[in-house]
């Protein structure tokens, strides 16, 4: 197996294939990575979906869910029981993959520039910058910018980009324990977050119609004072990021697209980490199926993707494109509503998914 992409996709599917025994070759184009912009917000559940101990990784379990709109009329939503839902340090995450993954026989080559791939009866040919590599399945996962799941039409013909900018500081303010926060409003088509770790903060924007940016001067210090802080010494990375824009076929015969490359991030809350981790299980599953039966029909994990993961984004996409077109109507009846913080935090673990509560919600914001 070929793995185009050595990030959190790319790697997480090679444990799942080398923990099943098979040899795995991963090309990277770059070395690894020292800060990755991620807010790092995860669903618990999704340890279930690793054969790999994270704990390393995690550094807060999130307890409460604070919502604010230009950061006032605050909203709390309180998690009981045991935490659904985790923030991770990425690099941590990654690099505890990748060395999961090469402990199992996983080879990682990085520097490693993809010039051409071609299909042959029952292989791949992948035509690298120095040299070249066979093999029978192969699996695109270069990220949001990804030029393989194009050239393969794997996924959307056209993808839908959200612009996000994120920005760690090294200290975590006047946080409350065990919290994170969302503020509606202060971001034109979209909102920001702020997501503690154990000594610093991920704070992020994200916009996500229209293509409007966030790269101004101004914008990032606003958002970083809207949840108490106030510093010069920080440092903004801007990213595109493919989000979900309809069902599309993300595998032909022999070769499959996980992770953000496969344009699955949620369309309404920018997640990307849970779409990222089920994508690579299932397609270790499915190319597993097929080398059990001797077979390179790959058309269960499109199936098998779209009922666990793109029925809910369908309907997370039409809230998005109505609640960030009017997001003071959406925060006073969506947000500020009794049960609506703790839907959102649920949508957020796991527990349920847009198609729960979209139509309700989509007719509130539509008649008001």
């Amino acid at each position: 197996m070929v793995i185009i992409g050595g990030g959190l996709s790319g790697s997480s599917t090679a444990v799942h294939l080398s923990n099943k025994g098979y040899s795995v070759l991963v090309l990277e184009k770059s070395s690894n990575k020292r800060l990755i912009p991620c807010a790092g917000g995860m669903a618990a559940s999704m340890t279930n979906f690793l054969p790999v101990d994270i704990n390393k990784a995690i550094e807060t379990k999130v307890k409460k869910v604070h919502f604010t709109y230009e950061s006032k009329d605050k909203v709390v939503a309180e998690l009981s029981g045991v935490s659904p839902f985790l923030i991770v340090k990425r690099e941590v995450l990654d690099n505890l993959l990748i060395d999961t993954a090469k402990s199992q026989g996983t080879l990682f080559i990085n520097y490693v520039k993809v010039k051409s791939l071609e299909k042959n009866t029952d292989s791949w040919k992948i035509k690298c910058n120095d040299e070249n590599y066979n093999a029978k399945f192969l699996v695109i996962a270069d990220g949001s910018d990804s030029q393989w799941s194009t050239f393969l039409k794997l996924g959307p013909k056209k993808p839908r980009y959200a612009q996000t900018a994120s920005i760690r500081l090294n200290e975590l303010g006047n946080f409350s324990e065990n919290s994170v926060r969302f503020d509606f409003g202060s971001i034109k088509y979209g909102f920001s977050w702020a997501f503690p770790l154990k000594k610093s903060v991920n704070i992020g924007m994200g916009t996500f119609i229209g293509n409007y940016q966030i790269k101004h001067n101004g914008l990032s210090k606003k958002i970083i004072n809207y949840f108490g802080f106030d510093t010069d010494d920080y440092e903004t990375i801007y990213k595109r990021l493919r989000i979900w824009n309809g069902f599309y076929n993300l595998h032909i015969d022999r070769a499959l697209v996980v992770g953000d490359a496969a344009s699955i991030c949620d369309p309404f809350l920018a997640e990307g980490i849970r779409p990222s981790l089920l994508s690579s299980f299932y397609a270790a599953e499915a190319i597993h199926n097929c080398l059990s039966t001797n077979d390179h029909d790959l058309s269960n994990y499109s199936k098998i993707m779209q009922f666990k993961w793109s029925k809910s984004m369908a309907w997370g996409k039409r809230i998005a494109e109505v609640f960030y077109r009017f997001p003071q109507t959406g925060y006073r009846l969506g947000v500020k509503r009794k049960t609506a913080p703790k839907r959102i935090a649920q949508i957020l673990s796991g527990e349920m998914s847009y198609s729960d509560i979209a139509q309700r919600v989509i007719k509130r914001l539509l008649f008001q």
